[in-house]
């Protein structure tokens, strides 16, 4: 089988690398100069810097089998047990760790003593939880409810809301809290902490995200004898006649014709292909998707996912000002901290000696801000959680902005997320946008690359048993 995958994020390699695997000849195309799409990085005054900040849970299961298939595990170490340090203006300090108890009993101990909840509160928080058990993210229903309307009706206050339910959904689903899906915060909730005691232990990359996919990416699947294209643009996406009999493969008489964008006057090309997979954005999907592969609602309805951005400050002092790996914060513009001193390839001396990045989701309101205002807004704040910082030398202050980090994710999304399989075997999708049951994240960008690679080998499966029907051999 001749495959092209068209797009080189997670979603695309790992349906590349799946596809390879069973023997197909694949060929990769990404329209950027690099793979990785939106977990990549770039240089800046001799510091590698990531796109955006990407951790992941011990729960990440496709996420993790990814890692380990490109021989990086080793270089996305998971921490022992859930251990988040919570800071707050002020000397006021929590932590939430987790116990060897089975869950959803694991997370009680440190619940009692978190600081930044009342004691009802606190006492509150077993009326949301409990009941949250009993939620069926599948269920349609559920999908059209907010978040934060189903947490007030079962007595979670708006502190509760914000210093405890925020830590764990606004950075997964990367929405304003209340504003998330009910089907897909139930989703982060269940899996996360009320299932397994350890499926929310962290995973930080230790390697800039370049090295860790894209680069290794590109190393197996050079291995495996696929074809890799960077800085390649598809313009159209054609269906042709099918091959006249089942034994057919010579070229042009493949399916699906691919036509690549011209560039700098040069005259454009084309590949063909038995199958395909399209692994880009939404919007580029229902640009790109033939006619009569989906109705024209369901694929017009991806608009209605829409984008929500991701906002990252880098701040490098010239003193050490935090001593942990990364920690969260409440009561603050700031959302998550992360050292990324080491991983940067920052040597430490002169006035560069710690950089820290800033991972604020839900980045509406940061997005459009100048760096100017920006770092009057994050400097402060900054100074208040950490008190080290108050007397320390800022050396630099960038902002990167990831726009479309991912879709939107609101009640009534569920409904516009398509499945891998369309109308005309041998096309599927992918994507983390795709049905994949989870959040626009790393993990469902994989699973939806293998969910697009498995319907793939459905549609061989059924094409070989109809053309062993028709010429009379059982398969």
């Amino acid at each position: 089988m001749k495959a092209v995958v068209i797009g080189g994020g997670l979603a695309g390699l790992t349906a590349a690398i799946e596809l390879a695997e069973q023997g197909a000849h694949v060929t990769l195309l990404e329209a950027k100069p690099r793979l990785g799409g939106a977990t990549c990085s770039f240089s800046r005054d001799g510091l590698t810097v990531d796109t955006g900040q990407h951790v992941f849970l011990r729960c990440c299961t496709a996420y993790q089998d990814l890692l380990g298939r490109l021989g990086m595990t080793a270089h996305a170490p998971v921490q022992p047990r859930f251990d988040v340090t919570v800071l707050s203006p002020g000397v006021k300090k929590g932590r939430l760790r987790r116990t060897a108890l089975p869950g959803p009993l694991h997370m009680m101990p440190a619940l009692t003593r978190y600081p930044f909840i009342s004691l009802k509160e606190r006492t509150l928080v077993s009326r949301a939880a409990l009941p949250m058990r009993r939620v069926d993210p599948a269920d349609p229903a559920v999908d059209s409810v907010r978040f934060g309307d189903w947490l007030a009706a079962r007595g979670q206050s708006e502190n509760a809301r914000r210093a405890l339910w925020d830590l764990f959904t606004v950075s997964a689903l990367n929405i304003a809290g209340d504003d998330a899906s009910l089907s897909l915060a139930a989703t982060v909730v269940k899996t996360g902490l009320l299932g397994a005691n350890d499926a929310a232990d962290v995973g930080v990359p230790a390697l800039p995200l370049a090295d860790l996919h894209g680069e290794a990416a590109a190393r197996l699947l050079s291995s495996q004898g696929a074809d890799i294209r960077l800085n390649t643009k598809v313009a159209a996406i054609t269906v042709t006649a099918p091959p006249p009999t089942p034994l057919a493969s010579a070229e042009p008489n493949l399916p699906f014709r691919i036509e690549l964008e011209r560039e700098r006057g040069a005259e454009g090309t084309e590949l063909w292909a038995d199958a395909v997979v399209l692994a880009v954005p939404p919007e580029q999907a229902a640009r790109l998707i033939p006619a009569d592969a989906l109705p024209v609602a369901t694929v017009s309805g991806w608009s209605g996912l829409g984008a929500s951005p991701i906002v990252n400050i880098h701040v490098i002092y010239d003193r050490k000002v935090l001593d942990l790996p990364f920690a969260a914060a409440v009561n603050s513009p700031v959302q998550w901290i992360f050292d990324r001193t080491a991983i940067s390839g920052l040597a430490g001396g002169g006035q560069r000696v710690q950089y820290l990045a800033l991972s604020q989701s839900a980045g509406d309101v940061w997005v459009d801000m100048p760096v100017a205002e920006l770092r009057e807004i994050f400097l402060p704040a900054l100074a208040e959680l950490l008190p080290a910082a108050r007397g320390a030398n800022v050396a630099e202050f960038f902002v990167t902005r990831e726009r479309r980090a991912t879709f939107r994710q609101v009640p009534g999304t569920g409904a516009l997320r398509p499945a891998a399989a369309t109308k005309l075997p041998g096309l599927v999708l992918a994507g983390a946008w795709t049905d994949t049951g989870w959040p626009d994240t790393m993990e469902g960008a994989v699973r939806s690359g293998l969910a697009a690679a498995a319907e793939l080998r459905r549609n061989i499966l059924a094409t070989e048993t109809v053309n062993a029907d028709s010429l009379g051999v059982r398969p």
